[in-house]
């Protein structure tokens, strides 16, 4: 959630952000906030100001009282009682200026960090790096979903049989693959310094919204009704929750955590050849790395988990590209993110398998998620995140 003073400070900067995102009505919704925020801020002044008199009030009560001045002093009460009502009738407006302005915010995007370009769409995303030969094969190639049922490794029928499309059944070999990717990711973020968690892929409502999964706009989230409970769309939501409603000491950060989860998508608008096979499943293995950090070292710690997850894939030994992911195709709560990509020779495309993102203090405003920096100051800290590995066919 954007800082409501960082617009207020630097009104054009967060204005060019948000229209390089090409967020609709940029401008007014701003206006807005900012008229919010007057309201609230200049309510709250006022009762203040009015529980200040009525704590001097009451003190100049008894001493009336005590002097005898019984009419002045039932003046004073009947002011009062005044005071009372206009402190209660402030309270009501402050807290609807607030639920209105809160409401306002989340639906404002994080403001893309300079380095941001400005495209529309994956097509203009900036491509950084290209790592290895490109592969190529014969005439006679066979796509993924066709050779796993040569060696009966993976059955999306079944899946369908059990709960429906999007949910594939691994066997025997298949199976096995998947259980030593997921073990060789959490070791190699072991070795890289991140304490591994096992977190519950079941979060409630405000887990969601600390992390910007709520409100859904684009109703990609399973819902448990009967609970009030999601379905976790990735490991981020409960990993960074941990730390919802925690001040950190600076001797503490940066942290570092890995978690292994199954994820679930519901893959909403998702049609077509690019859904085929393990393309956009709703149910996905992924092992997710998370950290917090200070402001100034948060960039830095972006570069070092695209490090990370690019030396996974060299040691796989898969040639991949890093896209710097333009204004219209990043996630909502982003300011950066990379995505690595590798290229399927059956499918004659790139297949994102992982993205790394730093979201700045928008996660940590709406978890209020802080720290206490070397002047003993509190302030937000910066989190971000990046997946390991989040599995495509090739």
């Amino acid at each position: 959630m954007l800082v409501v003073a960082t617009i207020r400070e630097d009104f054009q900067a967060v204005l060019a952000g948000l229209e390089k995102r090409h967020f609709p009505d940029a401008a007014a919704t701003l206006e807005r906030v900012l008229a919010l925020d007057k309201e609230r801020r200049e309510t709250q002044v006022q009762r203040d100001a009015l529980q200040s008199e009525a704590k001097a009030s009451s003190k100049q009560i008894g001493q009336l009282m005590q002097s005898g001045q019984r009419e002045e002093a039932e003046k004073l009460k009947a002011r009062m009682g005044e005071i009372k009502q206009q402190v209660k009738e402030l309270e009501e407006a402050f807290a609807s200026a607030d639920q209105a302005l809160t409401a306002l915010l989340y639906t404002l995007p994080n403001v893309p960090h300079t380095s941001v370009p400005a495209g529309r769409s994956a097509e203009d995303n900036e491509e950084v790096y290209r790592h290895g030969d490109l592969p190529v094969l014969g005439e006679e190639k066979v796509a993924h979903w066709d050779l796993i049922k040569t060696y009966d490794i993976i059955d999306f029928e079944l899946g369908t049989k059990i709960t429906g499309a999007g949910f594939p059944v691994y066997k025997g070999k298949g199976a096995r693959l998947q259980r030593a990717l997921i073990n060789f990711f959490l070791d190699q973020a072991a070795e890289a310094g991140y304490g591994e968690l096992q977190v519950p892929i079941l979060v409630n409502e405000a887990s969601g919204y600390g992390t910007g999964q709520l409100p859904d706009k684009e109703g990609q989230m399973y819902e448990a009704t009967a609970d009030q409970l999601y379905l976790i769309p990735t490991a981020e939501v409960p990993i960074t929750n941990i730390f919802r409603d925690v001040i950190l000491e600076k001797g503490q950060l940066p942290i570092r955590q890995a978690g292994y989860t199954p994820c679930f998508r519901r893959e909403a608008g998702s049609w077509g050849a690019h859904v085929r096979g393990l393309n956009r499943l709703h149910q996905f293995d992924k092992v997710e790395i998370v950290q917090i950090c200070a402001p100034e070292d948060s960039y830095a710690a972006l570069e070092q988990m695209s490090a990370h997850v690019q030396g996974l894939l060299q040691q796989l030994e898969l040639p991949y590209r890093v896209l710097r992911l333009c204004g219209g195709d990043m996630g909502f709560t982003s300011a950066l993110t990379y995505d690595m990509e590798v290229y399927s020779a059956a499918q004659e495309r790139w297949l994102e398998v992982s993205s790394v993102s730093n979201f700045e203090t928008y996660q940590a405003n709406r978890l209020k998620l802080r720290y206490r920096d070397a002047e003993n100051k509190i302030a937000l800290a910066h989190t971000l995140n990046g997946s390991a590995w989040r599995y495509h066919g090739s």
